[in-house]
């Protein structure tokens, strides 16, 4: 018939979905999702110090939120995973929608418009490269034609 009950069968079939890769999660961020997601599109599969250069030089308010982040994902990396700091690089980095704050504004005639104060929630997983990506640059440039013949 069946293995267990429904929740322990959901338990076991989690267990082997775990993500291993090093993560950070800022809950809460009060800076609204479509304006974190545009320092999120910068920074999405750049190496972790090339990330950081970014971020620190973006005058943006979610650079700030970001570039912390970053360093504690690597951190975590570093820490939890024992892994090389050189070979990181931001995997997937993304940000959803938080509770929102509802305040009033007063207007004409005693009437109220609602104002949400929009927050999110912002996510960066980086992961280790197998192969740093300048010595694959070069092995790729150096069995190539350039065009020259001798």
């Amino acid at each position: 018939m069946s293995k267990g009950h429904r929740t322990q069968i959901k338990r076991e079939r989690n267990k082997t979905n775990v993500d291993k890769r090093p993560s950070a999660r800022l809950s809460g961020a009060r800076v609204s999702s479509r304006k974190a997601s545009f320092v999120l599109d910068a920074i999405r599969g750049k190496d972790v110090n090339e990330a950081i250069g970014i971020v620190t030089y973006s005058p943006r308010y979610a650079s700030r939120l970001i570039k912390k982040l970053i360093e504690s994902a690597v951190a975590n990396a570093k820490n939890n995973n024992q892994m090389d700091e050189e070979k990181l690089y931001v995997a997937e980095c993304f940000s959803g929608n938080a509770t929102n704050y509802k305040r009033m504004h007063p207007r004409a005639q005693g009437r109220a418009y609602s104002i949400l104060k929009r927050n999110s929630h912002i996510t960066v997983i980086l992961d280790e490269r197998k192969e740093p990506e300048k010595k694959a640059k070069a092995k790729a440039t150096e069995g190539g034609n350039n065009g020259s013949e001798s």
